[in-house]
């Protein structure tokens, strides 16, 4: 997740927002007016949960990203629940993964100590002079 976390209301109980199975232009406004109505009701965290969504496509990524301006200007923060390997990687191909905290599983996001999944840590620099034959 890149940049600094908005604060959010601790107080709020996160309200879980389910996604369906395709996210597409024909159901991306009723899924961000879903998600816009949890926000605007108070929630200091709203959880995407795309646990059964098997495909999404730039107009879901379009409302995700509506979701989260509102979110931040509401002092909320929105959670992506992404356990599906296809939309995860179209997700991480526009970076969503660096603008929305996203989570293997809704336990996960809802866990009290709740951080994403880190990347993978960077490569480990060789040691000067290393693999040149020095002694």
């Amino acid at each position: 997740m890149g940049g600094s976390k908005p604060p959010t209301r601790p107080w709020a109980r996160p309200v879980v927002v389910t996604m369906p199975a395709e996210i597409d232009v024909t159901n991306a406004a009723r899924i961000g007016g879903e998600l816009s109505l949890a926000i605007a009701d108070g929630a200091g965290i709203v959880v995407a949960d795309m646990t059964d969504t098997t495909f999404c496509n730039s107009s879901g990524m379009s409302m995700l990203v509506q979701g989260h301006r509102q979110a931040a200007a509401n002092g909320a923060e929105l959670r992506l629940v992404v356990p599906s390997a296809a939309v995860l990687r179209a997700l991480k191909l526009v970076r969503m993964d660096s603008l929305l905290p996203i989570y293997p599983s809704l336990d996960a996001a809802l866990s009290p100590e709740a951080a994403p999944e880190p990347d993978l840590p960077p490569p480990v620099p060789a040691a000067a002079g290393a693999g040149r034959g020095l002694s």
